[in-house]
């Protein structure tokens, strides 16, 4: 089996390799470079790091190694996704789009036919049945990442292989510093995949400029503060509003005469609902059939937590109910379903203003 095994550098995917060497597998590594380096706002990109890192590796298991350069698909895509989302006053998620887009999408495009498997250092899993391959939830909870695989296409995830998805983290830093790799030690990333280390309200900043506004009290309409732009507000956002007197939480947005509406209180009523409207569900598995799916587990952010609730779809609706009001239902994100024990991603769906 020819194995094309994605590393970046991180602790995650740099452990994959060992463990397909264990399996007898002789994997060709590739870093995809993707980082904007050419634009003033990326100059803090750590490719050069992670490069080093991922040639170690490659040497130390004599594996082939290439750097594929992903950077103009990347931006046409994924960062013009992004930003597009932004604009529209709908809140993104460029590191979903960047599996679907990218990892699986444009590297495949280039790559794919010389490869029976792409790798990566998600945790997931994968099991296949008559119907074709589905994809599981890792056994790591918190860490579990098929939130932000659930747009791939089935095709795509065919050709998934997750060799960290049945391990704890703890074993992961293990095998990492029992095999002495230089990633061993190495924090989790917490950026966004496009941005490295730079700050998210930066790039916006930097892509789109600022424009004021006033920031009003849902209850009063009452005018309380001013922003730079509702493109640097997300619905259930706390942080950032700059504000006297609070807590005070974003729960809705005029985007047309660019208001902020927030309010106050460490749990204002106002900021939860137990109706998720979504358009466009996408199932992972189009050999399944989904039509009469009801009871279902969701997320509608990357949390270990799952939220319960009924599917509705039909002719006039498509939409979430959940079993109980959550807060922070942002338009633009998706939301991610799962069946009811919690051990199969079924697919996602954007969340929509209606």
């Amino acid at each position: 089996m020819k194995i094309a095994a994605l590393v970046s550098g991180g602790v995650d995917s740099s452990v994959t390799i060992p463990l397909l060497k264990k399996q007898g597998f002789d994997p060709h590594i590739f870093y995809i470079k993707i980082g904007m380096e050419d634009q003033s706002a990326f100059m803090d990109c750590p490719s050069e790091e992670d490069i080093e890192i991922t040639t170690w590796i490659a040497k130390k298991y004599g594996c082939k190694f290439d750097i594929v350069d992903l950077q103009n698909e990347y931006w046409s895509s994924v960062v013009s996704y992004t930003i597009d989302t932004v604009k529209r006053g709908l809140t993104p998620n460029p590191d979903i789009m960047c599996n679907l887009l990218i990892k699986f999408g444009a590297f495949n495009d280039r790559y794919g036919h010389e490869f029976d498997k792409i790798v990566t250092g998600h945790y997931a899993t994968n099991y296949e049945t008559d119907e074709g391959v589905f994809l599981g939830t890792a056994k790591d909870k918190v860490k579990d990442q098929t939130y932000f695989l659930a747009q791939i296409t089935h095709d795509q995830l065919q050709k998934t292989m997750f060799p960290i998805g049945d391990l704890p983290k703890s074993k992961v830093r293990e095998i990492a510093t029992e095999m002495k790799l230089p990633s061993a030690g190495r924090p989790d990333s917490q950026g966004i995949c496009f941005l490295g280390k730079i700050n998210y309200t930066d790039f916006i900043k930097n892509q789109i400029g600022e424009m004021p506004g006033e920031i009003r009290e849902l209850e009063t309409n009452i005018i309380i503060g001013e922003h730079k732009g509702f493109w640097f507000h997300t619905i259930g956002q706390r942080r950032g509003l700059k504000l006297s007197g609070g807590p005070w939480f974003v729960v809705q947005k005029d985007i047309e005469k660019n208001i902020i509406y927030a309010s106050k209180g460490y749990d204002p009523i106002s900021r939860y609902s137990d109706q998720i409207n979504l358009e466009n569900i996408h199932f992972l598995n189009t050999n399944h059939d989904y039509s009469n799916l009801e009871r279902i587990k969701f997320k509608i952010r990357h949390q270990p937590e799952f939220n319960s609730g009924i599917l509705v779809q039909n002719e006039n609706e498509q939409k979430i109910i959940s079993d109980t009001s959550i807060s922070g239902i942002a338009p633009g994100q998706f939301a991610v379903i799962y069946d009811d024990d919690e051990k199969t991603c079924i697919g996602s769906a954007v969340i929509s203003e209606k």
